[in-house]
């Protein structure tokens, strides 16, 4: 096999000498982009993931909940490590397991989401992965459980949830961690991230690549660059749409998902294009220990809008891009520009699809928090959509103001909408 950037990557990090337990880490695929990402950003923003939960004012003990988080980070190294470079290479560097809580008190005519959107808006890129907000006002205190995207994916949002609520009803803490079950974390995640890196690597041979490369030659993005911010320092730097619709028993297909984001993306962009969408695809390497991480590939779909939304177009070649869903985005990246494509590598849009069920509320001493959404926070892609299956589609859309106007993203939205018909769910 020819030497891949994820070889290539391996090779640096193990000249480091870093397999003691006190070395540095590595990082997935996944990882490496968003380090990459926040790099390239002028503001030198990370990827946060949110939870949002509400409380009935009081609820929340912030000196307890701190420990527990506390406890977290002791127990899973990804909870207490920092991004760093060492002689060129991208690592992880550990770091105490002190997880910060604010507590965030509303003014006048304040609700919890608008002192929420300011705390993350000044998110430091240095410090931990995982932060802890509670905002006060109302009846209601609202819970913000942080992550950096380096530190988690779906899987690992819904262990954290629960071992966050299962610390804090035990009243357990950062030192109660015995030095043996640290040790053997630590060695789990190393070895689950070494495995994935060895998985990757298999999955960027050349026929993979040769692939990609001419799956994407004519992909070029079409989103403008983000605009110079013209609106009140105090509008919100993006605009959201949701709404639910029933679902079939088992759940859409997610070739009908990529066809209705088409749609959207043909009133965005207009037709005639051939556009890179991205969507989180993956899990723990075989052989792994379910580790909190990010194990998540970022795969490119391009979507034509020249196709008919509903037609099944995508599901065709969709089938075959899982069969390859493995190799690195950095990877593809440079074997589409290898095969011709003038595309840079941004993202006109992203969709990501979770399952109702993986959702669970935290639970803080018998009481569940209800989870709740605090639009209007920035946003790394044009647009994003999201859908949570259960009983109903949940879809929430999210754009960048800076790049598209509210008018033409709530007829993209309506789009979408409209390709989710009942006939088009039924026939796939």
């Amino acid at each position: 096999m020819s030497t891949s950037i994820t070889s290539q990557y391996l090779a640096r990090y193990r000249r480091l000498g870093a397999d003691g337990a006190a070395g540095p880490l590595p990082l997935t695929g996944a990882q490496r982009r968003f380090v990459l990402v926040r790099s390239l950003d002028a503001a030198g923003r990370p990827d946060l993931v949110p939870m949002f939960f509400a409380f009935p004012r009081g609820t929340v003990d912030p000196a307890r909940l701190r420990s527990a988080a506390g406890r977290l980070a002791a127990l899973h190294p990804v909870l207490r490590a920092r991004p760093a470079v060492v002689r060129g290479t991208p690592v992880l560097r550990l770091a105490e397991p002190d997880i910060p809580l604010t507590v965030l008190e509303c003014a006048p005519g304040e609700q919890p989401q608008d002192v929420l959107r300011r705390a993350l808006a000044g998110w430091a890129a240095a410090g931990p992965p995982l932060r802890l907000y509670v905002a006060r006002g109302g009846e209601e205190d609202v819970l913000a459980v942080v992550l950096d995207h380096i530190a988690c994916d779906g899987q690992s949002l819904a262990r954290v949830v629960e071992e966050l609520g299962a610390a804090y009803r035990d009243g357990l803490g950062p030192d109660g961690v015995p030095p043996a079950m640290a040790a053997g974390e630590l060695a789990a995640y190393r070895e689950a991230v070494l495995l994935q890196l060895d998985a990757e690597h298999r999955a960027s041979a050349p026929e993979a690549l040769a692939y990609w490369g001419g799956r994407l030659r004519a992909v070029r993005e079409r989103a403008p660059l983000p605009r110079p911010a013209t609106a009140p320092a105090d509008a919100q730097p993006s605009g959201a749409a949701a709404l639910r619709i029933p679902a079939p028993a088992s759940g859409a297909p997610f070739p009908v998902l990529l066809d209705a984001c088409r749609a959207a993306a043909e009133v965005l962009y207009g037709a005639g294009h051939l556009l890179p969408f991205g969507y989180p695809w993956g899990g723990r390497p075989v052989g792994a220990a379910p580790v909190l991480g990010c194990f998540l590939n970022t795969v490119v779909f391009p979507a034509d809008t020249t196709a008919v939304p509903g037609t099944g177009t995508p599901s065709e070649a969709w089938w075959d891009d899982l069969d390859r869903a493995d190799a690195p985005f950095d990877e593809v990246v440079h074997a589409a520009r290898a095969a011709g494509s003038a595309w840079s590598g941004r993202l006109d849009g992203m969709l990501t699809v979770d399952a109702a069920a993986r959702r669970a509320p935290l639970v803080l001493d018998g009481v569940a928090g209800r989870e709740v959404r605090v639009d209007g926070r920035p946003v790394r892609a044009p647009f994003a959509v999201s859908v949570t299956q259960g009983p109903e589609l949940d879809l929430h859309m999210v754009w960048d103001r800076t790049v598209l106007d509210d008018r033409t993203a709530e007829a993209a939205f309506a789009a979408l909408h409209g390709a989710l018909r009942p006939a088009a769910l039924a026939t796939h």
